[in-house]
């Protein structure tokens, strides 16, 4: 187990030292000493407790909870050390014989280890029942975080699939429809996926994945439908420098270009245009997809896109990210991303 955090022990010392002073102040009101005496008893003995119960367990047990017998064991132990061994040091600095408090005043000595074992025993279970929560909550979260990329991941590996084969299909109307141009688009599938394969070589040794790399991936794959397509498809790809390194959930926005072609420029004689922009709004960071093509009056059903987009959103960014699509007949088709913006 990592040491502790310099800032819990400090934590610690001063809710005990500050219990230690309600603890003299009680004595002052029943004995005759002074409270600045009972003060310096009192802080001597529960900050020696403290020490042995909070050190003792960490030395038991890894996590610092060794169970409920032993630290019911290291409770008496530490009260029986802390005691006359703190009172002791106290006897020193007042002057007093080491031990006076043992062989003068056996009633009042009885009574200080009493105190100083119920004292003890609720600053062991205080201390360690919040230690055992914030672990429990720690581990909570680790495994939430697990579970999220986890999840990603599979989207991640329905989407490249479902992009290729679609890529082939298109590839393989094209072989008996034009031969020249399907071992051109061939050769650009060679190269979007050699490029495709290094990149998530990359990501999977840096754990991160940019604007700039989605950009990269999205004018590969755009350049390999152009040579299916030819003129009918013109694009644009517009990414602000400042927002280059914007992270961002890998082929987030390549469903969504998908959508552009098969239902919006494909089914258009002259095809049309897809703009690809991202841009800081009011709302964050803004991810726009939108083409030129014969558009429709209602959200697609069919196809692996915008349920898919809108999935991921909600895994990657628990809430935070929306996915508004507009599009209608003849207009063409827009669909807005808007997600946490990450400040430098």
């Amino acid at each position: 187990m990592p040491p502790l955090n310099p800032a819990t022990i400090a934590r610690r010392a001063l809710a005990t030292a500050v219990l230690n002073t309600f603890i003299a102040l009680a004595i002052t009101l029943v004995s005759g000493d002074s409270f600045a005496v009972n003060m310096l008893y009192s802080q001597f003995i529960g900050m020696t407790i403290w020490g042995l119960i909070d050190g003792g367990r960490f030395v038991l047990h890894p996590s610092g909870w060794p169970g409920a017998p032993a630290m019911a064991a290291l409770v008496v132990g530490a009260v029986l050390v802390a005691y006359p061994l703190g009172s002791a040091c106290a006897n020193l600095l007042l002057g007093r014989p080491p031990l006076i408090g043992l062989s003068h005043f056996p009633r009042a000595t009885l009574g200080f280890v009493l105190m100083s074992l119920s004292a003890g025993a609720f600053g062991a279970y205080y201390f360690t029942s919040r230690e055992m929560l914030s672990r429990a909550r720690l581990a909570s979260e680790e495994a939430q975080r697990q579970a999220t990329e986890a999840r990603l991941r599979l989207l991640e590996s329905q989407l490249e699939p479902h992009m290729l084969f679609n890529t082939l299909a298109n590839l393989r109307a094209l072989i008996g429809s034009d031969p020249v141009r399907a071992v051109s688009m061939l050769d650009r599938l060679n190269d979007y996926l050699r490029a495709t394969l290094k990149a998530s070589r990359v990501e999977a040794t840096t754990g991160s994945h940019t604007l700039a790399d989605e950009f990269a991936r999205l004018r590969d794959y755009l350049e390999l439908m152009a040579v299916r397509m030819g003129p009918r498809l013109r694009y644009t790809l517009d990414l602000p420098e400042a927002l280059s390194q914007q992270p961002v959930p890998p082929l987030l926005l390549q469903p969504l270009v998908e959508n552009s072609i098969r239902h919006g420029l494909e089914p258009s004689v002259d095809g049309g245009e897809i703009r690809v922009s991202a841009r800081q709004g009011a709302g964050g960071l803004e991810l726009e997809v939108s083409d030129t093509g014969v558009g429709c009056e209602a959200e697609p059903k069919a196809g692996f896109g915008l349920s898919q987009v809108r999935e991921r959103l909600a895994t990657a960014y628990a809430g935070q990210a929306r996915l508004h699509w507009h599009s209608a007949p003849g207009a063409g088709t827009r669909a807005l991303l808007t997600l946490p913006l990450q400040r430098p």
